[in-house]
């Protein structure tokens, strides 16, 4: 596990290192989104290739969290990095002022975070992919049931939110349509339930603690650090009716809306 995980590491460090110096160069830093998830696609793939479990569970590990890495990678590359947006992400406009002439130097430690929050992500894949374990069980189905149908849910709401959005109609209004009217972010609902696959998965693994964090870390990443707090905060700036909507609308899990205010 040692060898494996060095040699990770060292990707990971070279990767994110690449990655920062194309944001000096396009001075946008929106890259390191889609990096992140394309590394977790790599090692995927790496764990398919490299972990000591049973081959089969290997291949069906390197598969559901491939897809579910290249799919969100290649999401966020288009449509945050590639689609021609004029000016930097806000999250990453206002980091850049804060550190002023720093900037170069303190992305670049930025950067290397997210190269450990690839390894730190990498350790439930590894207790899946190392899990010893013989043949099919019902957690095996379990995890894939659940890894296969978040993946799906993922792909449903962001396309139904692309959809909404590419409406000239609906410009300056929040999306409540489809998978949106039951979740203010049922694209972080998905996101989150998905690390339950690997915990399912590493059942029987004698690496089984490696998997545990794996949902709740996500959780508290979305909740408290990358992702509710700066989508909501540029929502109810931009937005007039997601205050009302954020008021009727359940925040991650699905649920039947609130009745509006009578007037």
């Amino acid at each position: 596990m040692s060898t494996t995980f060095l040699h990770l590491t060292g990707a990971a460090v070279l990767w994110m290192f690449l990655l920062w110096l194309y944001q000096v160069r396009k001075r946008d830093a929106g890259i390191v989104d889609a990096g992140w998830a394309l590394g977790l696609f790599a090692t995927a793939l790496f764990f398919g290739i490299a972990a000591p479990g049973w081959p089969l569970r290997r291949i069906l590990v390197a598969t559901l969290a491939g897809v579910w890495g290249l799919r969100l990678g290649l999401y966020l590359l288009i449509d945050r990095v590639l689609a021609g947006h004029e000016h930097e992400d806000g999250r990453y406009r206002r980091m850049r002022a804060a550190m002023g002439r720093y900037a170069h130097p303190g992305f670049l430690a930025f950067f290397q975070v997210q190269a450990g929050f690839i390894l730190l992500f990498a350790l439930p894949l590894y207790a899946a992919a190392a899990n010893p374990r013989q043949g099919l069980g019902i957690f095996d189905y379990l995890g894939l049931l659940v890894g296969i149908g978040c993946i799906l849910g993922e792909v449903v709401s962001d396309r139904q939110l692309t959809r909404f959005r590419r409406d000239p109609a609906n410009q300056g209004r929040t999306c409540n349509q489809g998978l949106w009217r039951y979740s203010r972010h049922p694209n972080y609902f998905f996101e989150i339930t998905h690390w339950f696959a690997y915990l399912f998965l590493a059942v029987g693994s004698p690496h089984l603690l490696f998997a545990l964090p794996g949902p709740f870390l996500m959780l508290f990443f979305i909740l408290f650090v990358t992702g509710v707090p700066h989508v909501e905060k540029q929502a109810l700036s931009h937005r007039p009716d997601y205050a009302e909507y954020r008021r009727t609308t359940s925040m991650i899990v699905p649920w039947f809306p609130k009745k509006p205010k009578p007037e």
